[in-house]
């Protein structure tokens, strides 16, 4: 049975994290309040209290857009705790399992990125998760690093809630339709974690950087269609209007990656885990989250 400090269970990760790691051992579920991840002594105190036998470490600095004017915070919480997690976990000769994003990538091109794709991320948010792995990869900790995008779930901050509310608000949405990737729902990173850690696997010999998402791909608008689609079927009110624009027409401070789409197959080749296609995922999250029906 595994020790498991697990960090940022506020987060749509995390949250799902906390549930899906139950019956591994016992679960220390960490927030901001408990362990504050811009304060390198408050990690090394809090690892080396708990002494843990399992690192999780889902939580990020995760505003791409304020990341732009907000670096050193961006930093703190996406490299330097990633760092200090990492050379604790290896003064323990325990395992870190690690998140990050296809924003480490160009996003030029059409073909899905592999785990071994050269990294040139366009943004602060992206360098800054960069950071973090090549840290935890230097620290020489046993580890899994774990690439994910476009992170939706019932919980938290989400292109899912947002859209389902400004459905209800709006007659017409125009969505990007130029940007290509996979929408992952959090319970299938949780899920496929849990899975992992539930296998007991070689550390050592599986350390390194996998993909974790959904299976397919569509760009932002297809997703929103999906979505439209499944809240009409619940009787919700959705959008007359959907549009797909290019990214250039929705200028945002920081810059979006056009293609994010990435490889399973080392995820399924190591070990034995496929997660399941965006849209089934996205089925299974509407159905945790309450249809609200005009005029009840």
């Amino acid at each position: 049975m595994h020790n498991i400090l697990l960090t940022g269970v506020n987060g749509q990760v995390g949250f799902e994290l906390r549930r899906s790691l139950q019956g591994l051992g016992h679960v220390h579920a960490t927030d901001r309040e408990q362990l504050d991840l811009c304060d390198p002594a408050a990690i090394r105190d809090m690892v080396r209290a708990l002494k843990p036998t399992l690192i999780v470490n889902p939580a990020a600095y995760t505003a791409v857009d304020k990341a732009e004017t907000d670096q050193a915070a961006a930093d703190a919480i996406n490299a330097t705790a990633p760092a200090i997690l990492a050379e604790e976990a290896k003064r323990l000769g325990i395992p870190l399992i690690h998140y990050s994003t296809d924003y480490v990538y160009s996003g030029e091109g059409s073909a899905p990125w592999r785990e071994t794709d050269p990294v040139a991320p366009t943004n602060v948010y992206g360098a800054s998760k960069l950071a973090g792995e090549e840290a935890i990869r230097a620290s020489g900790c046993q580890h899994l690093i774990l690439r994910t995008s476009w992170v939706y779930g019932a919980h938290g901050k989400n292109f899912l809630l947002t859209m389902l509310k400004l459905g209800r608000e709006r007659d017409a949405l125009n969505i990007v339709a130029d940007q290509i990737g996979a929408p992952t729902w959090s319970r299938s990173i949780a899920d496929i974690t849990a899975h992992i850690v539930a296998a007991r696997p070689d550390w050592q010999a599986v350390s390194g950087i996998y993909h974790l998402v959904n299976g397919g791909e569509t760009s932002w608008h297809g997703f929103a269609e999906a979505i439209f689609k499944l809240a009409a079927a619940r009787g919700e009110k959705v959008p007359a209007s959907l549009s797909g624009i290019a990214t250039e027409a929705y200028p945002t401070p920081a810059k979006r990656p056009k293609n994010s789409r990435l490889t399973l197959d080392k995820l399924r080749d190591t070990f034995g885990l496929v997660p399941p296609s965006w849209d089934t995922a996205l089925e299974l999250c509407l159905d945790e989250v309450p249809p609200v029906i005009q005029g009840q």
